[in-house]
């Protein structure tokens, strides 16, 4: 059982100001696995307030110690590795492979990256007699999903210690213990007190203090549309900044040639990885309609070969994080079969031979048309819907036809072709062939989101832009 009833602020950790604790689960055994303390405005007072006073020295910095600092964390990350891999598996039920391979190496990638990126940013840029000077932004509250908890912490928390940023960050209640570890990881890196705190808590308390302190100057929300619309209507009246990673319905357009049986294959895959549980998954497959039994039947054999069962053992997926999303993704799976998609896999329940545990079976609907309910919903399960398309032209306008823009998928044996058609995915990223980029800037369009994250595009979310006039005087003549 774990026990984390303190929370890191100005660089020691303290008592919250009442004590009160939530229970967390264990999704693939549904047992109690440890409990938190829960903060409250008061917690997230003191953590903003830290993270305040800490801005005024840590904002000063030079490229130098903070590439020095972001190098301790990464060191002590990597010592850590395996404690952070069996949180993951046990607060969310990723399989401890899939722990072990991404989800831990995730955060490290990040770190890893803004930190080579810092080594030759362009902070400063004379453009006659003007200095343009990229600053930090403040102080920033950073909120972060249970999905792929260290990816999402990490990607925020390096560029914001990168630029010179000072932070709170508020984990998922639902997966918290892995959090709990990173802030033991900065602490042991010897991060300045103050530059970067840590309070657990759920989204009405602390999500809402964090959104709404007026000494906060950034909110960055990762997680479903609805809850960033919250978050985003809470900041307003301090019009702070506000950069969001929300929810996806992302198609995958699978082109007529050679490559199709592959690309479909794939798409199975990429879709089924962590139980479904990401928000760029590629959950709309588009299929030429001809071809729509021929990718049935792949579809069928690829999800058939997917074993579920106890993340600690030799399975491609764990359950799902809890009960209430299992209870929404068996909903929705229902939904399906009642609105006439065909069920070519799956379907309801837990798979055989599991009778306890947030487990859901690898769900594959054919025939799926885009007034369905699961081609609409962001399901965050397993279960993919296959779509038939006439013309390119037509799987292009029925990718776009969402009120998501998250992400984007192409597959085809033809580069050219695939090019053209990734250019009018309407989509802050876009994948050929499954190619893959920690570097490439990662976002949406629409309700999917704004501003972006990984690499040297979330630097600049984290900086302001000044202009000092008159910095460079022509000499007189």
């Amino acid at each position: 059982m774990r026990e984390y009833l303190k929370f890191y602020i100005d660089g020691q950790w303290v008592e919250p100001v009442e004590l009160k604790t939530l229970d967390v689960e264990n999704p693939a055994t549904e047992q109690v696995a440890g409990k938190i303390a829960l903060g409250s405005a008061a917690d997230v007072d003191k953590a903003v307030k830290a993270a305040r006073k800490a801005f005024a020295s840590w904002s000063q910095t030079s490229r130098e110690e903070r590439l020095e600092v972001l190098g301790r964390i990464l060191a002590e990350y990597q010592k850590r590795f395996g404690d952070l891999a069996t949180a993951v598996t046990e607060e969310m039920g990723a399989p401890a492979s899939l722990a072990q391979r991404a989800q831990v190496p995730a955060g490290m990638g990040h770190l890893a990256t803004a930190a080579n990126v810092l080594k030759d940013f362009k902070f400063e840029d004379e453009r006659g007699e003007t200095l343009i000077v990229k600053e930090p932004v403040g102080v920033c509250s950073f909120i972060t999903p249970w999905n792929w908890p260290l990816n999402q912490i990490a990607c925020k928390v390096a560029p914001a210690i990168a630029t010179g940023c000072t932070m709170v960050l508020k984990p998922s209640e639902v997966a918290p213990f892995s959090g709990h570890i990173f802030a033991e990881i900065m602490h042991a890196a010897g991060v300045p007190a103050g530059v970067f705190n840590m309070v657990h808590g759920d989204g009405p308390t602390v999500g809402v203090a964090l959104s709404t302190h007026p000494e906060v100057d950034m909110v960055s929300f990762t997680g479903s549309t609805r809850a960033g619309i919250e978050v985003a209507k809470n900041a307003a009246p301090g019009v702070k900044r506000v950069h969001q990673e929300l929810g996806g319905k992302s198609p995958n357009i699978v082109l007529d040639d050679d490559a199709f049986a592959k690309g479909v294959g794939r798409g199975v895959a990429h879709v089924m990885n962590n139980s479904g549980q990401s928000c760029n998954a590629p959950t709309r497959m588009l299929v030429p309609a001809k071809r729509m039994d021929e990718a049935i039947a792949v579809a069928k054999a690829a999800a058939e070969q997917i074993t579920v069962g106890d993340p600690n053992g030799n399975h491609n997926l764990g359950p799902v994080v809890s009960k209430v999303q299992w209870d929404k993704i068996q909903g929705l799976i229902k939904k399906g079969v009642e609105e006439g998609a065909t069920l070519v896999t799956g379907g309801a329940g837990r798979p055989d031979g599991l009778d306890k545990g947030h487990y859901v079976k690898p769900t594959v609907f054919g025939n799926v048309t885009n007034d369905m309910t699961i081609a609409r919903e962001e399901i965050f399960g397993p279960v993919l819907a296959i779509m038939p398309y006439s013309s390119v032209d037509e799987a292009i306008a029925v990718g776009n036809d969402t009120e998501y823009g998250l992400a984007g998928y192409v597959q085809s044996a033809d580069i050219a072709k695939a090019r053209d058609v990734a250019r009018k995915i309407r989509a802050g990223q876009v994948s050929i062939n499954g190619a893959s980029d920690m570097t490439a800037p990662f976002g949406g369009y629409k309700k999917s989101g704004n501003g972006r994250e990984w690499g040297d595009f979330a630097f600049h979310e984290f900086l302001e832009t000044k202009a000092i006039m008159g910095y460079a005087p022509k000499a007189a003549e």
